[in-house]
C-alpha cells in the first residue's frame, strides 16, 4: 500500500511540474519586455545582418525559445525517469505516457504556429501551449491591429483544438 501511494506521489509531482513549466513560461512570455537585459546573456548574431547584433526584441524570442525548451527537457526527463522505474504502477506509466504524448504535440504545433505567422509576413514569433489556453508573442514593425490578431488566431484555430476565447495574442515591445 505505502509502495502506490509512494508511486502516485511521484506522478503528482511530475505533473505538478510540467504544470509549472508551462505556467512559468507563459508567465515569462507576459512580463518580460528587454530580455537584452538578461544577466550573462551574450549577444546573439543574425547571419542575415551580416553580422549585425540582433535588437531586443529578437534576444527575447531566442531567450523565451530557449526558456520554454529547457522547461519541457527537464519535464520530459522526468517523465522518461517515471515511465523507466521498473516497480511504477501501470497508471502512472500510463499517466506519464499520455503527458509525453501532449508535451510533443505541444512541441509540434507551437513550431508549426510560430512558422505559419512568420510566413505571413510577420518579423518573429513564439508560442506557448497549456492545457487550458495559448499565448502567441509576435513582432510586427508596424504593430498589430484587429486584422492581424484574426489572422494569428485563425492560424492557431486551423493548427489546434482551442477556440478564439483560449488564444492570447500579444505584441513584443
Amino acid at each position: 500500500m505505502k509502495q502506490i501511494w509512494k508511486k502516485r506521489a511521484v506522478a503528482a509531482a511530475v505533473l505538478v511540474f510540467v504544470g509549472a513549466a508551462v505556467y512559468l513560461n507563459w508567465r515569462y512570455s507576459d512580463h518580460v519586455s528587454d530580455a537584452s537585459k538578461v544577466l550573462g546573456q551574450s549577444t546573439l548574431v543574425n547571419a542575415q545582418q551580416d553580422g549585425a547584433a540582433q535588437t531586443g526584441t529578437d534576444d527575447y524570442f531566442a531567450t523565451a525559445r530557449l526558456s520554454r525548451k529547457q522547461a519541457r527537457d527537464s519535464a520530459i526527463s522526468m517523465l522518461q525517469e517515471a515511465e523507466a522505474d521498473e516497480n511504477a504502477e501501470q497508471s502512472v506509466l500510463n499517466e506519464a505516457s499520455e503527458t509525453l504524448q501532449v508535451l510533443a504535440a505541444y512541441t509540434v504545433a507551437e513550431a508549426q504556429i510560430e512558422s505559419l505567422v512568420t510566413a505571413k509576413g510577420y518579423a518573429d514569433c513564439v508560442t506557448f501551449m497549456g492545457a487550458d489556453s495559448v499565448s502567441v508573442v509576435v513582432s510586427d514593425a508596424d504593430g498589430l491591429d484587429a486584422t492581424d490578431v484574426a489572422r494569428i488566431k485563425d492560424i492557431v484555430i486551423n493548427e489546434t483544438s482551442y477556440t478564439a476565447e483560449q488564444i492570447k495574442i500579444m505584441e513584443a515591445n
